[in-house]
């Protein structure tokens, strides 16, 4: 099994952008050094409790202070950008750090309508239009487009030897319809939508297509996981990210709370329903548990790669919890 990371570089409550990124650099020097596969970065925008709006940013910082370790974006916005741009600024990554950038990309619009057009600069783009987008991409990246597009002539720089891989980050058959399609990897977002895993990822299986990137479907789930040395441990722990869920859902602080102000907290009966829904994202426990329902899913999405993020309020719990995982598993 590998394990792998994406880090949205979650702000704590009462700490600012600037703590948050500071962990990100660290906990990503960390679970390289603990054996995991990839670290992705997110992309959000227009939110006070999440610091990573630039992936492409982030992953140049990121791979300047580790070595070995994949570093991507989980992932970048394409609704949001022009192909040509987004194929430049990854293969610039891959010039600088040559066969360790992953290019996850993302159909997203990024946020409300205002931010969405804000991000567009009040240009209006038809979210149809991504299918279109990632072949674009493609062949960018790869300079395969076809004779007849309009940009034939345009070629990416810099002319790098290498090419990161594409992967399309999904939550159902569409978006895994449009991985196999061009021959991408896909990832899915069993930590945003619990419940069209299975068919989704057969989707990609059955309807791949061999590219330049992956001659065979290639594919992880992305999952969020708190572990900590006991279930009791490990249940407080959970109580800040989901009170963090909770108040994404409602709209509001995106902060994540600290366990002290959870345990201040008394829910109503419909944030209790909408707490116990959200645990169908996650996987909570020992090291033995979380092995174990890991393991299950694996065999239920038929894939040997997990994508793990935790977000919860103290860091150096967060950091155990990644060490925890890697144990179990030995990386």
């Amino acid at each position: 099994m590998k394990l792998s990371v994406l880090d949205q570089s979650p702000i704590s409550r009462g700490a600012g952008p600037e703590e948050a990124l500071d962990h990100t650099l660290k906990l990503a020097e960390i679970t390289e050094k603990l054996g995991y596969t990839r670290y992705w970065v997110a992309e959000h925008h227009n939110t006070n409790g999440l610091a990573s709006v630039s992936p492409e940013i982030l992953i140049a910082r990121i791979a300047s202070v580790t070595n070995t370790i994949r570093v991507g974006s989980g992932g970048v916005l394409l609704p949001q950008y022009s192909p040509y741009k987004v194929a430049e600024n990854f293969k610039l990554l891959e010039a600088m750090f040559t066969e360790r950038i992953d290019l996850g990309i993302g159909r997203s619009p990024g946020g409300s309508q205002d931010t969405q057009m804000a991000l567009l600069d009040s240009i209006h783009k038809d979210m149809s239009e991504f299918p279109r987008q990632l072949h674009d991409l493609q062949g960018f990246l790869h300079n395969t487009l076809p004779k007849d597009h309009t940009y034939r002539l345009v070629k990416a720089a810099p002319r790098t030897n290498t090419v990161p891989p594409m992967w399309v980050l999904g939550l159902s058959e569409r978006g895994a319809a449009n991985a196999a399609e061009i021959g991408a990897g896909f990832i899915f977002g069993h930590f945003i939508n619990p419940e069209k895993g299975q068919a989704a990822m057969e989707t990609y299986r059955s309807e791949f297509q061999a590219s330049l990137d992956f001659a065979e479907p290639a594919s992880a789930v992305c999952i969020f996981v708190v572990c900590a040395d006991t279930e009791a441990e490990a249940e407080k722990l959970a109580t800040s990210q989901d009170k963090w869920l909770l108040n994404i859902a409602k709209g509001a602080d995106t902060k994540v709370p600290s366990i002290e102000e959870v345990q201040k907290r008394t829910y109503r009966q419909e944030e209790l329903e909408i707490i116990k829904k959200n645990r169908n994202r996650a996987v909570i426990g020992t090291p033995e548990q979380v092995k174990a329902k890991l393991e299950r899913l694996s065999d239920v999405y038929q894939t040997d790669e997990f994508m793990i993020i935790t977000n919860i309020y103290d860091f150096d719990a967060r950091v155990h919890s990644y060490r925890l995982l890697a144990e179990a598993f030995d990386l």
